[in-house]
């Protein structure tokens, strides 16, 4: 592809999406402005892989610090974009930005809408991840974890949160309520291998017997699920910590119970399975059950944030069904529903295009995609003018912001490893915003 000079391109997260779409359009010749809403980039990379994975985000972090020392890029960090924010999409297109590429991950928690989701014990698995991960200000945030944990969900993100309340919390029990069947699952084999060690085995066994007719029903091999789980068993280990795990399949969450405010149980509504075209759905048969817990917490995926000012339909972005530059058969284009058009210049990609979808990988692809979606787009648009540096940098004075850079960065991770060493951790990040500010010398100080 030849190069494209003279534009400009915002690219809004610097998750892994924004950080390898900016490197796919800075080897375009493209100008790009890297705007994120924490201190540090990475996004889930950083914030969401679990703690104790230190070579895959090291050698994560090693990438992105390499994509942002590209001359055409620039990172600005500690900056929100949205319609109450620093800057909004349209002072963006305003400023002088040729195009803007939304990469800001599935910032919005979903919820089912349960009786009882506001009593106190209730939570987002996103803020739990974002809390062990030390991401300002979950990090400070209290979360009353009782004895009894259920989790909602069945993904890889619960197979994450019970690792940290079995080997972290060490709880009593973690019990995980999936609303449909073993064949369904969507955790893979590394993250149970993590927890294997506290799952019980006998009552797991006991539950696909439970379950093996409605299994057989559609085809499923209750075996398979059986070998599944005891073949990862083997290579376990354990979190020094006698937790019981289990899980119950064929349960959806009707209600949560409370006295004095809190969590004391929650109702399950029993499924059954049934084929509707290629795909399993999940049906209520009306019968219910109450489960003894004091902690409910929610991982069933994220949606997109409701602030960006770009339209939504069913908790995502709407894209454009006909798109003018389609990657591989998607569609990267924001579309306005009600005035039948497209938003001209502005993208999706990532979670942002399609959230929850995938890991660090996906994302990744998902954001070149992304960037080759603009630059089909820019090659239809005039070339910019370089003075929308000097406008930014003008617009963020009068926002009194404090801008992290690239060059500040390299001073926080400075202090981070010099801090992990004094105190001999194999880790060290600071837990507040105004910790890292100070280290880099921005505490107070604006553009």
């Amino acid at each position: 592809m030849d190069e494209i000079n003279g534009y400009f391109v915002a690219v809004v997260g610097a998750g892994p999406a924004g950080l390898f779409a900016a490197r796919e359009l800075a080897n375009q010749g493209v100008n790009v402005v890297l705007f994120n809403r924490d201190i540090k980039p990475g996004g889930l990379a950083e914030y969401g892989i679990y703690p104790d994975k230190r070579k895959m985000k090291n050698g994560l972090r090693a990438q992105f610090q390499q994509i942002l020392a590209l001359p055409s890029i620039r990172y600005h960090g500690n900056i929100t974009i949205g319609e109450k924010a620093d800057l909004s999409m349209e002072n963006l297109r305003d400023l002088g930005f040729q195009a803007v590429l939304v990469t800001a991950g599935a910032q919005g928690t979903k919820w089912l809408g349960l009786p009882g989701e506001d009593l106190l014990g209730v939570y987002h698995s996103k803020d739990i991840v974002y809390h062990y991960n030390q991401l300002p200000p979950f990090s400070l945030q209290t979360f009353h974890i009782g004895k009894r944990v259920a989790i909602i969900g069945i993904g890889n993100v619960m197979m994450d949160i019970a690792r940290y309340l079995i080997a972290e919390k060490k709880v009593d029990e973690v019990m995980a309520f999936a609303r449909r069947g073993p064949a369904e699952i969507k955790f893979d084999r590394k993250e149970l291998e993590s927890v294997v060690a506290n799952l019980d085995l006998r009552a797991f066994d006991r539950e696909i017997d439970r379950v093996s007719e409605v299994m057989e029903s559609l085809g499923q091999h209750p075996e398979v699920a059986k070998d599944f789980i005891h073949a990862s068993a083997t290579r376990g280990n354990w979190m020094q910590s006698h937790s019981r795990f289990w899980i119950r399949f064929l349960s959806s969450p009707s209600r949560i119970l409370g006295t004095d405010g809190r969590v004391c149980g929650l109702e399950i509504a029993d499924t059954t399975l049934a084929l509707a075209g290629n795909e399993v759905k999940a049906h209520m048969l009306g019968t219910r059950e109450i489960f003894d817990c004091d902690t409910v917490i929610f991982a069933i995926g994220d949606k997109v944030d409701e602030n960006l000012g770009l339209p939504i339909q069913h908790n995502v972005y709407v894209k454009h069904p006909n798109p003018r530059f389609p990657v591989e058969g998607q569609s990267y284009e924001i579309f306005d529903l009600d005035r039948d058009r497209p938003v001209e210049g502005v993208f999706v990609a990532g979670w942002s295009r399609m959230a929850s979808i995938g890991l660090v990988g996906t994302a990744r692809k998902d954001g070149i995609n992304g960037a080759r979606a603009v630059l089909e787009y820019l090659r239809t648009q005039k070339s910019g003018s370089s003075k929308i540096f000097e406008k930014l940098d003008n617009f963020l004075l009068q926002i009194q912001t404090p801008v992290v850079t690239q060059e500040a960065l390299v001073t926080l991770d400075r202090a981070e490893k010099d801090c992990a060493r004094d105190l001999r951790l194999p880790e060290f990040k600071f837990s507040t915003n105004e910790e890292m500010l100070e280290v880099m010398g921005l505490l107070g100080v604006i553009p």
